[in-house]
């Protein structure tokens, strides 16, 4: 029996905006990322489609909401569509997912500053800083899991946002990990 969804996408870009403006209040509240990497593989292994990527990115929707009366429609290069290419950004995700752990465990053992900015692609710190509204003690680690995770989702972001306005809107899900990792080769 197929389950009938809904397409929450078009309300859900909320989330997006949500995220950004909460790690500006305080960048623990980045912690949330973690619930967009983890929930479109719950929802893959329970349905074994592309549930997360169909019906509730908030990202999609973002990039939907706000790209497609702007995005300039050019020809999406062939590159991008390659399978040794999403491998790539997988991998590189990895690599940063492997960063964050590591890096947030130095920290929560002392052995390491905690990271206090925004870096984008994970080597460039941006020229910037990010306001914490509000002034809450927590652990280093924690503080530098928020910054890890912010600089996650804002890389990636940037990155659909200059896809989406060059291509299509949903460019990013070409290359998004998640849309790569659980997409199902019909055999």
């Amino acid at each position: 029996m197929t389950k009938k969804f809904t397409n929450y996408q078009d309300s859900f870009f909320i989330i997006t905006i949500l995220f950004f403006i909460l790690g500006m209040i305080h960048i623990s509240f980045s912690i949330l990322g973690f619930l967009c990497f983890i929930t479109p593989f719950v929802l893959f292994g329970i349905y074994k489609d592309k549930i997360w990527c169909k019906y509730y990115c908030p990202r999609a929707g973002f990039f939907m909401r706000f790209l497609s009366k702007i995005s300039l429609k050019k020809k999406l290069p062939k590159v991008l569509k390659t399978e040794g290419f999403k491998r790539g950004v997988v991998i590189y995700f990895i690599i940063n997912l492997f960063f964050v752990t590591m890096s947030t465990i130095m920290v929560s053992l002392g052995k390491v500053a905690p990271m206090g900015e925004i870096r984008f692609m994970i080597l460039f710190t941006m020229p910037f800083d990010l306001p914490q509204l509000l002034n809450i003690s927590l652990p280093n680690g924690i503080i530098h899991l928020g910054y890890r995770m912010y600089s996650i989702m804002f890389s990636s972001t940037i990155v659909g946002l200059i896809l989406g306005i060059l291509y299509a809107p949903r460019t990013w899900c070409t290359i998004c990990p998640v849309q790569t990792l659980t997409t199902v080769k019909k055999k």
